[in-house]
């Protein structure tokens, strides 16, 4: 398989599921403020930090596209 090819695939592939996963994590933390509005200060930094870890798994998707 050529590499731009494969590259394109690891990184479309990589970026899917942690989008899918930012999505849902900010999603039931709006849903949860609305519930409760007086917890956004634990929702809030919860959130950011799981949002940043889904980032990460994309970002790792991007290194190996450009090694392979």
């Amino acid at each position: 398989m050529d590499f731009s090819v494969s590259g394109g695939l690891i990184v479309a592939i990589g970026g899917f599921f942690p989008a899918l996963a930012i999505g849902f994590i900010g999603a039931k933390a709006v849903e949860a403020i609305g519930r409760n509005p007086e917890a956004s200060g634990k929702i809030l930094p919860a959130m950011l930090l799981a949002m940043a870890f889904a980032e990460a798994i994309a970002i790792y998707s991007l290194i190996l596209a450009f090694i392979g």
